[in-house]
């Protein structure tokens, strides 16, 4: 069994832009297969879709299948694992600039329809792991302690690194890299 990483972008992103070209890399040179997919709908995403193209890629999650996500992709990838088998269990979920509930954006509003069931989520890993900048611009800091509560996250602030967006001088991530290799040993 290799492990498996998967790599979320946020609303309208790309999989290669800022630091996820970089992870993709260093995540390959320590053995990871890295599977990072141009998710669909530009500005008008649907969960329905990035939730179809997912399980499409993933196939059969197991205990060595890993998964980043950026932003918008954090939920997406909570409500794929909220939606799979009871006994389905993914090695772990980082998360950076996430949030759980409603930002309030009328065109990414779809991902909320209903509630996540934090419960079914915990059910599919003990590992989550949140990362968000005090200076986040777009997702409040109050949405990070939130994961961090509501699914018993390891949560990590860092200083001044706004939404983790090329625009902002972001070209890695440390502190990712050093996480996904610790939850994966």
């Amino acid at each position: 069994m290799s492990k498996r990483e998967f790599i979320i972008h946020g609303w309208d992103g790309i999989p290669n832009d800022s630091w996820k070209k970089w992870l993709k890399t260093e995540l390959e040179k320590e053995g990871f297969e890295v599977i990072a997919p141009q998710l669909p709908g530009g500005e008008f995403p649907k969960l329905k879709e990035w939730l179809t193209l997912i399980s499409s890629l993933v196939k059969t999650p197991d205990n060595e299948t890993y998964f980043i996500g950026h932003s918008l992709g954090c939920i997406s990838i909570l409500k794929y694992l909220e939606q799979l088998p009871k006994n389905s269990k993914i090695g772990g979920a980082i998360l950076v600039s996430g949030f759980i509930s409603s930002l309030k954006i009328k065109q990414v509003e779809n991902f909320f329809d209903k509630p996540l069931n934090t419960k079914l989520v915990k059910d599919k890993t003990d590992k989550i792991i949140a990362i968000h900048s005090d200076n986040d611009s777009y997702v409040p800091i109050e949405k990070a302690y939130e994961i961090e509560k509501e699914l018993n996250a390891k949560l990590i602030i860092e200083k001044s690194k706004g939404h983790y967006m090329a625009k902002e001088g972001i070209k890695n991530i440390p502190v990712l890299l050093t996480e996904i290799l610790e939850i994966s040993k």
